[in-house]
């Protein structure tokens, strides 16, 4: 098994480094693992690192799911055949610009919550969570024959708090469900993080991006023997929504550097990421440090492999050092990933959201608004629905609004309101009799990161002037069951547009969103993601194994469009110009 002996890895004995790159089995599909998984080993890495989503693995409250793309085992088993060791990092946090932070949502019903701390109902949660994730994936630790050397203890704890019998007791659950195999924490290189994140008689590692030696300085004022490790070497980043006209890239040569660096120092470093992937449907995060940024849809982090699997120059540079410094001869590389051309397709069905409820929402009557999850529901729109009666006038308030919301009065939008906008209200005009108002909010993501997690999806109360407005409709909308739909050809945004177009199975291809506003892509069913045409990102990624001979493309549009018509080629614009593939 793998140990430290002073300041090295040995692992059976024999001194041992850590080469390793993250890979997350659910930023992708099974049919994609092996072709990732062997890119990364003829790439020199010897590890592959994933985190574990527990959000996604119980989404309801005691029912688990490790199928599809969630089945860890299949993931683990693959990169084993291929003679790949494996760091897990089964959170129960693994930020990771995930939804929650890979928390599930259903933990928000509880307005007592405390996360990662010692609040008994929170552990409870976790122990039922890692007592099946270890049920599953315990044979598959090095010591009983598998390939598992190395798990995580949280996940950069120093970055939230400084509990250390919240730490120890994450420890001690691991070992109680049967973890067997070397642990550690992660941190950022930085003394308040290492002070609040690290664990007595545990082993540290740093995480960083640049500036090796001044890294590794900080780690050694607090572990001064252990083996050196970048517990995430950031070889690029992620996007936000708005934030910058163009991707997040780093250059090539500026990671070959700090590898070079790394490698001088007989160091051992996990690439975050390797291969990056994509936030489909609702599982993109967000930041909040005084204002709400959530994250795009596609994971590319300017990562070794692009979004969809191809190689950028940046693989290639690595590539040649790791190999050069483990002697190992370069082989052929596996052929880059097929992708098509469609072209043009035409979006003529039309389906009105406010006009189907009855068909794709579950209504409530509630007293008071509610946020999402203490309904039960993780991700999409809801809507809060209130019949007025009397004379009113004055302002419009959606206190605690999470995330931004379309305010309709009898069917008529009367305004936007986006939580970060300077004011939460809209002016309304005399309203006199009855009337109803229609508020519908949508959850862009939760916050992933820091102090402000502790947030649901929708609204805390709604007001006219100091008036508050009880007893309404709620309708919960997922948007998990569309094919209930019914179209027609009358344009009603927000609204439901359905076309359909011919594919080529197994090759992969792009929907470009020129000319639509913001909103969501689904092929076949399945949730592409989120769009916004406030950039950087202006193309989702339909990976091939979704498509058929015959194709259904649906697109949920929120503020309206100026076209009917997508685009779907073999181009991929997420903000920096157009993206392709290098070979090279």
């Amino acid at each position: 098994m793998l140990e430290t002996r002073g300041n090295d890895f040995y692992l059976d004995g024999k001194k041992f480094n850590i080469y390793a790159g993250a890979v997350h089995y659910f930023r992708s599909f099974p049919e994609y693992w092996r072709d990732i998984l062997l890119k990364l080993k003829l790439c020199g890495f010897n590890t592959v690192e994933t985190y574990v989503c527990w959000n996604l693995h119980e989404m309801k409250e005691g029912e688990f799911d490790f199928s599809g793309n969630l089945d860890i085992v299949k993931f683990l088993e693959t990169a084993k055949e291929l003679g790949l060791y494996a760091i897990v990092r089964p959170g129960p946090y693994i930020c990771s610009e995930w939804d929650f932070g890979g928390l599930p949502s259903w933990l928000l019903k509880d307005r007592n919550l405390r996360i990662r701390c010692m609040y008994q109902p929170y552990l409870d949660a976790v122990k039922r969570y890692y007592t099946e994730l270890f049920r599953r994936i315990s044979h598959l630790q090095y010591s009983n024959g598998g390939n598992i050397i190395a798990m995580q203890i949280e996940n950069e704890y120093g970055s939230y708090g400084n509990d250390k019998n919240y730490l120890a007791y994450i420890r001690d659950l691991m070992l109680e469900c049967g973890c067997t195999e070397l642990l550690f924490t992660s941190d950022g290189a930085e003394d308040n993080m290492l002070s609040g994140g690290m664990l007595d008689g545990t082993l540290a590692v740093a995480n960083f991006g640049s500036r090796v030696n001044e890294a590794f300085g900080t780690l050694r004022k607090y572990q001064p023997e252990g083996p050196l490790m970048c517990g995430e070497f950031w070889n690029g980043w992620f996007d936000h929504w708005g934030e910058n006209a163009i991707h997040h890239s780093r250059a090539p040569e500026e990671v070959v550097a700090e590898l070079k660096e790394m490698l001088k120092l007989d160091a051992n470093f996990s690439f975050y990421m390797f291969h990056g992937g994509t936030n489909f449907g609702f599982n993109s995060g967000a930041n909040n440090y005084g204002q709400y940024e959530p994250t795009v849809t596609s994971y590319d982090d300017d990562a070794l492999l692009n979004e969809w699997g191809g190689y950028t120059r940046k693989y290639h540079e690595v590539r040649k050092v790791l190999l050069e410094h483990q002697g190992i001869a370069p082989t052929e590389l596996p052929p880059e990933p097929e992708l098509q051309n469609i072209g043009a397709v035409k979006l003529t069905q039309c389906a009105s959201l406010l006009d189907s409820l009855d068909r794709i929402a579950t209504k409530i009557e509630s007293v008071n608004p509610e946020c999402m999850e203490y309904y039960g529901q993780h991700g999409g729109l809801i809507l809060y629905h209130k019949h007025l009666n009397g004379n009113y006038h004055g302002k419009l308030f959606l206190d605690g609004l999470a995330d931004r919301a379309h305010i309709f009065i009898n069917k008529e939008l009367k305004g936007i309101i986006y939580r970060n906008d300077e004011n939460n209200y809209i002016t309304i005009d005399g309203l006199e009799g009855e009337n109803d108002i229609d508020i519908l909010v949508e959850n862009m993501g939760r916050v992933n990161y820091g102090p402000n997690m502790l947030e649901g999806k929708g609204v805390r109360q709604i007001r006219i002037n100091v008036q508050l407005l009880n007893n309404l409709d709620v309708y919960l909308i997922p948007l998990d069951n569309l094919n209930r739909l019914e179209y027609s050809g009358a344009k009603s945004c927000p609204e439901f547009l359905r076309g359909s177009f011919s594919a080529e199975p197994g090759k992969g291809c792009f929907v470009n969103m020129a000319g639509f506003g913001k909103g969501y892509v689904f092929v076949n069913g399945f949730n592409l993601g989120r769009y916004w045409n406030i950039g950087p990102q202006r193309s989702l990624y339909i990976p091939g194994v979704l498509l058929k001979d015959q194709n259904e493309v649906v697109v949920l549009e929120l503020d309206g469009s100026t076209s009917d018509t997508v685009n779907i080629s073999d181009r991929h614009d997420i903000g920096s110009g157009v993206s392709q593939s290098l070979l090279g």
